[in-house]
């Protein structure tokens, strides 16, 4: 259901936004058609990931605290903070080192500004018209409404004209640079899968190869064997957007969602305390124990004591000394028993 309305919800952004096809580019159908694909198999996999009863339990509880009466004007300001820091300069990821910080950066830079230009001009949102009073003069349309226009020979021109080699080249530049540290990192070496890890940055590298090769057809080899690699580049676009709902680009998608988290563990701090029943010591907040309790009663995870308590009303490090205390007991029976060796 979830991915047939994101499908009718596109198809109708299409028509509308393209002024009923007029603006529509029956060359750029192919996309169009791959990218409706690629909508119906987000939407299905995001709402069976939503499903799972610890990403709803997150997922509406973020939600619920986000929106809470009260506090929604300093959530928004966490939540710009939060956007800068993870998703503007990406900070979780520096974190970890600064070549994966690299390779990270460019690829999500580089593919978020090629989906900007592209998916609208697929879409026939954006278009360009010559002006009819002078063949020097571009003019830029948005929603069929003129939005600007600039000289065809100027540097707005260059950068318009250029701005998928732009987002190709910083693509590159993160693949070289995932390629190099995974063939360095022995950690990443013996964890990495062909499908999850090598497959996204193929796909990815010929998507830029082959649309670079189409920029150099049209300006160093006169159009040489542009319909071949027009087709060619083409082919590995539809293929990427098949296959992003099913590999590791859905994370994509998650991420956004994963700052709800942020906004959990905050909560968390900020409210009442978890009190461990054995030491009586603080470990965690309550209210995250009470959600795992039903997280694991949703997954019949049954942790309940004789006496009426839960095992989650436990520390860690209380869970460590009954687990050792219950093996001494077993270990002690079996060698009153003489099975013990």
């Amino acid at each position: 259901m979830w991915g047939l309305l994101a499908t009718v919800s596109l198809i109708g952004g299409i028509y509308i936004g393209s002024r009923g096809l007029r603006d529509f580019d029956p060359a750029l159908v192919s996309y169009a058609g791959a990218t409706l694909f690629a909508a119906f198999g987000l939407a299905y996999r995001f709402s069976m990931w939503l499903r799972r009863p610890p990403t709803r339990l997150y997922w509406y509880r973020g939600w619920q605290i986000f929106t809470k009466r009260g506090s929604l004007g300093k959530n928004l300001a966490h939540l710009f903070e939060i956007f800068m820091s993870n998703f503007i300069f990406q900070r979780f990821i520096e974190r970890r080192s600064h070549m994966r910080w690299t390779a990270h950066w460019f690829l999500a830079w580089g593919c978020l500004l090629a989906g900007a230009i592209t998916f609208p001009l697929s879409f026939g949102w954006i278009h360009f018209e010559t002006a009819t009073s002078s063949q020097e003069i571009y003019r830029a349309f948005l929603f069929g409404i003129p939005v600007g226009q600039f000289p065809v020979h100027s540097v707005i021109a260059e950068l318009a004209f250029n701005a998928l080699d732009i987002a190709a080249m910083m693509v590159l530049i993160g693949v070289f640079t995932a390629l190099w540290r995974r063939g360095r990192d022995h950690g990443a070496m013996a964890v990495q899968q062909f499908a999850d890890d090598l497959m996204p940055l193929i796909l990815l590298f010929a998507i830029c190869v082959t649309g670079l090769f189409l920029t150099a057809s049209t300006h160093l080899m006169h159009g040489l064997h542009y319909t071949f690699l027009s087709q060619l580049h083409a082919v590995t676009v539809i293929v990427t957007l098949v296959y992003l709902p099913f590999g590791k680009f859905f994370h994509i998608f998650q991420r956004p969602a994963q700052l709800g988290v942020d906004f959990y563990k905050r909560a968390g701090k900020e409210g009442e305390q978890a009190v461990c029943i054995r030491c009586g010591n603080e470990y965690g907040s309550r209210m995250q124990m009470d959600d795992m309790k039903r997280l694991q009663a949703a997954l019949n995870i049954h942790y309940q004591l004789k006496d009426g308590s839960h095992y989650q009303d436990i520390c860690p490090k209380c869970r460590r000394k009954n687990l050792a205390l219950t093996q001494d007991s077993m270990w002690k029976t079996l060698v009153e028993k003489g099975e013990g060796s």
